[in-house]
C-alpha cells in the first residue's frame, strides 16, 4: 500500500481491520469509549478515501462491520454521538423546514447554448478588465454542469453545522439534518482547516442509484420519480431525515460562499477542499483561452452518456480571484462566469394516448403514453404535454407522429408535431377525470375545482389541513394519513374528528396512547382562529397573510362564505364587505377590495365555496368545528414604525411576529432600508441585513429587546 501522510497511525481498524469483535458485554466503559474513538477516526478516514480520492483501502463488508460495531458500542454505552459518523442515519423528524439566510448570496450565472453568447462572454471579460488596467493572462477554470441540488454547507473550526438550498440566493431552507445523512459530506474537516468555511456544493442522485431506487418505487406500488434531479431535491426537502438517510444522495463542491482563508483563483479552490475531505468532481480544467474552453465543453457534451451523474452543460470562470474582483457582478450574476448549455436531446415517436392526471394541488396535466423510444439511452413512453394551451399551441392529437426532448435535459417533453393523423387536436375535459367537478383555466394551466370533495387531491387536503400550515394537530404527519386513508377511515378532513381511539389503535405501528393522544390534539382543534382555518382549508392561492387579511376584514367564517355563495336577492344592492351579493362580477369586487387579494385570488375563493362538493365537506367540518371570529380591530401603538426580522426567533414564527406589528399600526419589511427603525436579529441571523442595519444606522434588537419595546408601547 502507497504510503498516505493522511492515514491515522496505530489505528487497528484502518488497513486489513479484523472485524470479529469481542462482545460488548465483555467490555468496560473506559475500553468501550477507546475503541469507539479508534472507529470514529478510521470511518472517517474510509469516507475520504471513498468519497474524495475514489480509493478505498477496504471493502464494503468491512465499513459496513466497523460502522455496526461504532453503533452498537454508542447505544450499549449511551456514548456522545455529536459529530460521529453514525448521525448519518437520521435524527428526529422536523415539523417544517426552517428559512435561513446565506452568509454571502447564492447567485444565478448568465447561461446559453449558442457558441457566439460564449464568445461574447468573453470579449465582455476582457473589455472589462482592460477598463480596470488589468495586466494578467485571462485563463479560464472549466468544470461540468452538475444537474442536481444547489446547497450551502458551513463549517465553522471544523466541524459541519448547518447546510441550506439555494432558494432565492438571498434565503434557503435549513436542510442542516438531511445534508448530514450523505455520506459524501464531512462531519469534521481534516488537516489544516480555515476556522471558517462556507462552501457550495450541488447535491444530486448517482444515475445507476437512481435506477435502482425507482425500481423499488415501482415494485412497491409507488410511482416512479420523473429524474434524478426531482428524486435529489425531493430527498433532501425531507421532514423526516431518516428518509433521507435511506436514499442514495452524493454532493459535488465547487464554490466558496465565505472563508478565513483566500484562495486565489478557482483552481486554487478546487486544490484545497479535498485536502479538507470536500469532494470534489474531476473533471474539471484550466484553460488559456474561450476556444479551449469551447473544446472542453464539447468533449464533456461527448463524454455526459458514460458519466455516473447528470450534467446538462458546462460552466466556465475566470480563474484568477483579482480579476473576478475587478470584474464584480451585476444585480443578478457574476460578469465573471457563464454556463455553456448543452443542446436537449431530441427523438421522435408516435402519440398513442393522451391521459390526464390530477395532482394533489389539483392541476391537471396532459401525459402524451407513446411508443417507446430511446433517447440519450433511457427509455421513454411518457412525456408531459403541461397544459390544455400548449396541447392546442402543437396541434397534438392521438395518432400524430412527435418530436421530443428532455427538457432540462431530462424530464421528456413533446415539443413538436411532424406528422399530424388528421383529426385535429386533444380536446381537454371540460370536467375533471378523477371526481367530475368542473375544470377552471387559470391562464394556460388548468385546475379541479373538486378542492376537498375530489378523490386525487383528498390525501394532500387532508395532509395539508393538519400540517402546522394549517391547523398544527401533532401526530398526523404523511405517514398517518396515508395510514388513514387506505383504511378508508378517513375521505376528508370532517372525518378526522369523527375518528375514536378504538379505530385508530388498531392500525399498525399504534398503541392506545397514540391513538388517545390523537384524538385529544383533534378535540384541541375544534375552536381553531379564522384565519388558520381558512389556511387549513387549503383554498388555492390563499395562504397564510392572504387568511389573515380575510380574518380581519370580513371577521367570521360565515360572512366569507355569504359573500363567496352569493344571494340572489341581497339586501340592498350595495356590495359591502361580509354581505351576501347575488352575481360573479359583484362577488369578485367584495373579495378584491381585501389587501393582497387580486382578481385570480377572488376567482379562486368564490369558485371554491361554489363548488357543490367542497359545499358538502364545509358543511360536515362545520358540525365538529367553530371557526373563532377575528378581531378586526388595528392598534397604533407601532404606529410609524418599521420593522424587519432576521434569523429565527424562539417565540414567534416570522410570519407571527410581522402580523404582530402590523395589527399595531406598524410595518414589516424584507430588506432593510433608510426608512427602517429596527431590526430584528434571531438565530442564524443575515450577515447582509445586519450590514445594511449597519450602513443605514438601523438599530438592532434581539428577541427580548423587540418584546420589551412591544410592552413598552402597548402592543403585547
Amino acid at each position: 500500500m502507497t504510503a498516505d501522510p493522511s492515514r491515522p497511525s496505530a489505528n487497528p481498524h484502518v488497513e486489513s481491520p479484523d472485524t470479529d469483535f469481542a462482545p460488548v458485554e465483555e467490555l468496560d466503559e473506559a475500553t468501550a469509549r477507546e475503541q469507539a474513538d479508534q472507529l470514529r477516526e478510521a470511518i472517517r478516514y474510509h469516507d475520504y478515501r471513498y468519497y474524495v480520492e475514489a480509493d478505498p483501502v477496504i471493502g464494503d463488508r468491512a465499513y459496513d462491520a466497523l460502522f455496526s460495531r461504532l453503533q452498537e458500542l454508542e447505544d450499549e454505552f449511551d456514548l456522545d454521538t455529536e459529530g460521529s459518523p453514525t448521525q448519518r442515519v437520521g435524527g428526529e423528524p422536523l415539523d417544517e423546514l426552517e428559512d435561513v439566510e446565506h452568509v454571502a448570496p447564492m447567485g444565478s450565472i448568465d447561461q446559453s447554448g449558442e457558441v457566439e453568447d460564449v464568445r461574447e462572454f468573453d470579449e465582455r471579460v476582457r473589455r472589462g478588465l482592460r477598463e480596470t488596467d488589468y495586466d494578467g493572462a485571462v485563463q479560464y477554470f472549466c468544470e461540468p454542469k452538475f444537474d442536481g441540488l444547489s446547497v450551502e454547507v458551513v463549517y465553522e473550526d471544523g466541524e459541519f453545522v448547518r447546510a441550506a438550498t439555494r432558494g432565492d440566493g438571498e434565503v434557503g431552507e435549513d436542510v442542516t439534518e438531511n445534508v448530514r445523512t450523505i455520506s459524501s459530506v464531512p462531519q469534521r474537516l481534516r488537516g489544516e482547516y480555515p476556522d471558517f468555511l462556507a462552501v457550495r456544493g450541488e447535491v444530486y442522485m448517482p444515475r445507476e442509484a437512481f435506477t435502482a431506487y425507482n425500481r423499488e418505487r415501482v415494485e412497491s406500488g409507488e410511482d416512479p420519480f420523473a429524474n434524478p434531479r426531482n428524486a435529489a431535491a425531493g430527498t433532501l426537502r425531507q421532514l423526516d431525515p431518516t428518509i433521507t438517510a435511506e436514499r442514495p444522495l452524493a454532493v459535488f463542491f465547487f464554490g466558496v460562499l465565505d472563508a478565513s482563508v483566500d484562495f486565489g483563483s478557482h483552481a486554487g479552490i478546487h486544490e484545497r477542499l479535498p485536502e479538507w475531505g470536500l469532494r470534489v468532481c474531476d473533471r474539471t480544467r484550466v484553460v488559456d483561452d474561450i476556444e479551449a474552453a469551447i473544446d472542453y465543453r464539447n468533449e464533456q457534451l461527448d463524454a455526459r452518456d458514460a458519466l455516473g451523474y447528470e450534467i446538462d452543460g458546462v460552466v466556465l470562470k475566470v480563474d484568477d480571484g483579482d480579476a473576478c474582483d475587478r470584474l464584480g457582478a451585476t444585480s443578478r450574476a457574476p460578469r465573471w462566469a457563464f454556463a455553456y448549455k448543452f443542446p436537449a436531446r431530441k427523438e421522435e415517436t408516435t402519440v398513442r394516448d393522451i391521459v390526464v392526471q390530477v395532482g394533489r394541488t389539483g392541476r391537471l396535466t396532459p401525459v402524451a403514453l407513446m411508443d417507446p423510444v430511446e433517447v440519450g439511452g433511457v427509455t421513454v413512453t411518457r412525456a408531459s404535454l403541461h397544459n390544455p394551451s400548449l396541447i392546442e399551441e402543437l396541434g397534438v392529437g392521438i395518432g400524430d407522429r412527435v418530436r421530443i426532448k428532455r427538457a432540462g435535459d431530462v424530464i421528456p417533453d413533446v415539443v413538436e408535431v411532424v406528422e399530424g393523423n388528421g383529426d385535429g387536436h386533444f380536446e381537454f375535459p371540460d370536467d375533471c377525470p378523477a371526481c367530475g367537478s368542473q375544470v377552471e383555466r387559470d391562464g394556460p394551466m388548468a385546475f379541479c375545482t373538486g378542492g376537498l370533495s375530489c378523490p386525487a387531491q383528498r390525501e394532500r387536503s387532508v395532509e395539508h389541513y393538519a400540517s402546522r400550515a394549517g391547523l398544527d394537530i401533532e401526530g398526523l404527519g404523511e405517514k398517518a394519513v396515508e395510514q388513514l386513508l387506505d383504511a378508508d377511515l378517513v375521505e376528508n378532513a370532517a372525518d378526522l374528528y369523527e375518528l375514536s381511539v378504538d379505530d385508530l389503535a388498531e392500525l399498525e405501528g399504534w398503541g392506545e396512547t397514540s391513538a388517545r393522544n390523537l384524538v385529544d390534539e383533534l378535540d384541541a382543534a375544534r375552536e381553531p382562529e379564522l384565519d388558520e382555518f381558512l389556511t387549513a382549508l387549503g383554498i388555492p392561492q390563499v395562504g397564510g397573510v392572504t387568511a389573515r387579511n380575510l380574518a380581519h376584514e370580513f371577521g367570521t367564517f360565515e360572512a366569507i362564505r355569504e359573500a363567496a355563495e352569493g344571494d340572489d336577492e341581497p339586501s340592498d344592492g350595495q356590495v359591502t364587505l361580509g354581505e351576501a351579493v347575488g352575481d360573479d362580477e359583484a362577488a369578485f369586487e367584495v373579495f378584491e377590495a381585501v389587501p393582497d387579494v387580486g382578481p385570480v385570488v377572488a376567482r379562486s375563493i368564490v369558485d371554491f365555496f361554489r363548488d357543490g362538493g367542497n359545499r358538502a365537506v364545509l358543511s360536515r367540518l362545520l358540525d365538529h368545528v367553530d371557526p373563532q371570529a377575528a378581531d378586526q380591530s388595528t392598534g397604533d401603538a407601532l404606529a410609524g414604525l418599521t420593522f424587519v426580522f432576521t434569523g429565527s426567533l424562539d417565540e414567534y414564527t416570522r410570519g407571527d411576529a410581522q402580523e404582530l406589528v402590523e395589527r399595531a399600526g406598524g410595518s414589516a419589511t424584507s430588506s432593510v432600508s433608510g426608512n427602517t427603525d429596527y431590526l430584528v436579529v434571531g438565530e442564524n441571523a443575515g450577515q447582509r441585513k445586519r450590514e445594511d442595519a449597519d450602513e443605514n444606522d438601523v438599530e438592532e434588537l434581539s428577541e427580548s429587546e423587540f418584546e420589551a419595546l412591544l410592552a413598552e408601547r402597548g402592543a403585547l
